[in-house]
């Protein structure tokens, strides 16, 4: 991470790559094309205005005024093309680079959201803030990919274009301007091989501060009834204090490169003019050409310095690609994992059946051993237990989220049952998109909407809200209850054959409970229930008890005494 080596080069390539070679490709491909012809012309403006500005020059120290004014117009001219062109040039590569990053971020989140990649991440906690990772992260690699590809383009040509006239004005100078661009490019990695890790740490550190500051932002409420501010304040702070530390190292190497870097420009001013001058007042080289020799040296040291110039840059843009290479990795990790872990087998059927199954957290705890047992079509379960025993664990595995075990899952498509969390996921989107998540596609009458608010004794909730087509922050208007009772009325309205509830009525009087059970009793619906409760036991036809240390038993209702 600390040094420029082949390894960083193709965890580059590996994220570069695909996009060229995509579907985007010819697009991709034309318009970088575009950008080199026009970086050309660019460049054999810069040529002309050279050999304009000597003749420009001579034509003041000879005191020629029809010379002076007949090549002021051309240099003026030159202006007149060249300012269209760089203006173009500048829109198309900011295009391309929008275009990239538009492809780069799908694909990433395509990775992110498929085999839910995203669960696994966040539940393992793998890598830090991924969501930076494809937000800033991925703008900063394509537009500073794309920035310093055309960069290395633009000294190739430039450096093709201006060392033959370099080198027809003083092959001295020539030479001198080759050495000391080696020069300052060793002197500079040897300084600032060390930013690279430093802005690698600062990223993360950054992004760790900023995740502390939205988690305190979206637990408002929960700290202020425990009055956590001083522990908080201790938190962010110290995520801060690492923020600081590790910022005051980077100025730190920053300055110790800054030292030479500034030393080196200023040297650039008068060096041109220490080789040629003698050559001058020898009367080998007239005038203009110290100028223009002055600028030739600046292009052709300028390509060749490229690390010089650019290394605060590319230090920063490694950190990225390490960045982005770990989230990759992690991403392609997941899914290689699920292919050679023992996991438990799931065969799709209308039924829904556990058999023989032995379910392990993901670090291979085992929960419960040899469970059998199944759900009759029409018929509701009770999942009961002592905290910790695995209820939650087990609809972890039914919804596919945790697979690692033995045994045989039955059930039905995933898109043929709906779970309901002791905390309901609100969408961002209208109330509504709420109701009919995650069917958002389907279109609903008012009145059916309605009605299913009136179901769940929510009658008033549009109308003191301002209608269906609200958006509001639901997690912070909404009660827990209030979220409670909204997510059923998304199980009324979606009909699934299956419904898995995890505590799903907890927050909710008994009252409440009754009528939301009642109706789901009423449908056609077959459902297994987590809960502590013993109210829940009426609507529930089988009980599965989690006994803790693997064990389990399955019984009736009727037979289940929650006393024991």
């Amino acid at each position: 991470m600390n040094k420029f080596d082949w390894q960083l080069w193709k965890k580059f390539l590996a994220i570069a790559k695909p996009y060229w070679f995509s579907e985007e490709k010819w697009g991709a491909r034309g318009i970088l094309a575009l950008l080199l012809l026009l970086s050309l012309s660019v460049s054999g403006l810069n040529v002309l205005i050279s050999f304009v500005g000597r003749i420009f020059q001579n034509a003041l120290v000879e005191k020629n005024p029809e010379e002076f004014w007949k090549y002021l117009f051309i240099y003026a001219g030159v202006f007149v093309v060249g300012t269209p062109i760089v203006v173009i040039y500048r829109y198309t590569r900011d295009k391309l680079g929008l275009y990239w990053r538009e492809w780069l971020t799908k694909s990433f989140l395509n990775k992110y959201l498929q085999n839910r990649a995203y669960y696994e991440i966040n539940a393992t906690k793998t890598i830090d803030n991924p969501d930076q990772r494809i937000s800033q992260d991925i703008r900063s690699f394509t537009v500073t990919s794309l920035g310093f590809l055309l960069v290395i383009l633009s000294s190739l040509i430039n450096l093709i274009s201006f060392t033959g006239i370099l080198w027809s004005i003083s092959i001295p100078l020539t030479v001198v301007l080759v050495g000391y661009s080696i020069l300052g490019t060793v002197v500079t990695v040897l300084f600032g091989r060390r930013l690279i890790g430093l802005n690698f740490n600062q990223l993360r550190r950054e992004a760790d501060f900023r995740y502390g500051l939205v988690h305190v932002r979206d637990h408002a409420e929960a700290i202020a009834f425990y009055r956590g501010e001083e522990q908080e304040g201790m938190q962010l702070k110290a995520r801060f204090t690492e923020v600081i530390g590790n910022f005051n190292a980077l100025i730190g190497w920053q300055r110790n490169l800054d030292f030479f870097t500034t030393a080196y420009d200023y040297f650039i001013i008068i060096l041109p003019s220490v080789v040629v001058a003698p050559m001058y007042f020898a009367g080998e080289i007239d005038f203009g050409a110290i100028s223009q020799a002055g600028f030739a040296f600046s292009q052709v040291l300028g390509a060749l310095s490229i690390v010089v110039s650019q290394f605060e840059q590319i230090s920063a843009f490694a950190a990225g690609i390490n960045r982005l290479s770990v989230f990759t990795d992690t991403l392609e990790a997941q899914t290689a994992r699920k292919q050679i872990e023992r996991t438990i087998d799931l065969r799709e059927d209308s039924q829904l059946s556990l058999e023989h199954i032995t379910l392990e957290t993901p670090n291979h705890k085992t929960l419960v051993a040899d469970l059998s047992v199944e759900v009759p079509f029409g018929t509701g379960m009770l999942i009961v237990g002592h905290s910790g025993v695995g209820k939650s664990s087990l609809l972890r595995a039914i919804a596919g989220l945790w697979n690692s075990g033995t045994g045989l899952l039955v059930r039905p498509p995933l898109d043929e049952i709906l779970f309901l969390p002791q905390r309901p996921y609100m969408i961002l989107g209208t109330l509504r998109d709420q109701l009919l998540y995650p069917q958002t596609d389907r279109t609903l009458p008012d009145v059916e909407l309605q009605a299913v608010l009136e179901r769940v004794n929510l009658a008033d909730l549009a109308e003191r809200l301002g209608g269906f087509d609200t958006e509001l922050d639901w997690d912070d208007v909404l009660s827990l209850g209030e979220q409670q009772r909204l997510a059923f009325a998304r199980l009324l309205l979606t009909k699934p054959d299956y419904a898995i509830l995890d505590e799903a009525t907890s927050a909710l009087d008994l009252q409440n409970e009754a009528s939301l059970y009642q109706q789901l009793q009423e449908s056609a619906t077959t459902y297994i229930s987590v809960g502590h409760r013993a109210s829940l036991l009426k609507y529930h036809q089988l009980v599965l008890e989690l006994e803790g240390d693997r064990g389990w038993r399955v019984m009736s209702a009727a037979e289940y005494d929650p006393g024991s």
